[in-house]
This record gives structure tokens, C-alpha cells and sequence, in this order.
């Protein structure tokens, strides 16, 4: 599996990986410390309630986002962001298309899949 990603990223070059329901990922930089993947949504789609062990920060790159972090819930538009304590239940729901861009730490490898 790969450890790292390449020091420079160019955005044509990484694929979308397709989640279902409206919901794309794009990995960006990484290590087993730290991933940031960005995370495309249509109108009406949703990133369904989940908590992980990692910590997540995050920005509303483009869009606006109803976000629910630990039963509260707030509307978000690009410029925001948010920042979620490790086995912090949370979810989002996409009001207007957008992307949203995460950093985990640790490494989220289980958005590496099958790669070599």
C-alpha cells in the first residue's frame, strides 16, 4: 500500500472516486499522520451520520452545507469550516452543490482502497 503521496498534486490528475448518492472523493495529499481529501456533493445529497477515531478539520470550499456535529446543526457556505473531536458523531446534508475539503489525523487509509 502506498505510505505517502507525491510532494506536488495536481487536481487533473487525481481521480474522483464515485460513493453513490451524489457524494465523490478526491484524495489529495498524505501520510500515515495526516490526509486531506476533498469531497464533492449535488444538491440533496448526504454524507449519512458516522463517527471515526480520527480527528477531521475542515472547510466549505464551494456550496452550502447543513452540518450536524454532535446533535447541533448549522448551515455553512464557502470560507467556513468546522472541526470534529475524535467519536464525534457528525453528518452533512448538501443545500446548494459544493465541495467540502477534509484533513484527518491520523491518515484515513481506508480511503486508499486497492492501491498498490
Amino acid at each position: 500500500m502506498i505510505t505517502s503521496s507525491p510532494s506536488f498534486l495536481y487536481e487533473k490528475d487525481i481521480p474522483w472516486e464515485e460513493l453513490g448518492n451524489g457524494v465523490s472523493r478526491q484524495v489529495m495529499g498524505f501520510n500515515q499522520d495526516l490526509m486531506m481529501v476533498k469531497f464533492r456533493f449535488i444538491p440533496g445529497a448526504v454524507g449519512a451520520p458516522h463517527h471515526h477515531v480520527h480527528s477531521q478539520s475542515a472547510m466549505v470550499m464551494s456550496g452550502v452545507f447543513e452540518l450536524t456535529i454532535n446533535g447541533e446543526k448549522k448551515i455553512l457556505s464557502a470560507g467556513d469550516g468546522y472541526f470534529i473531536e475524535p467519536g464525534v458523531e457528525h453528518s452533512a446534508l448538501c443545500i446548494e452543490e459544493g465541495i467540502l475539503v477534509d484533513a484527518f489525523n491520523p491518515s484515513r487509509t481506508d480511503f486508499l482502497g486497492n492501491q498498490p
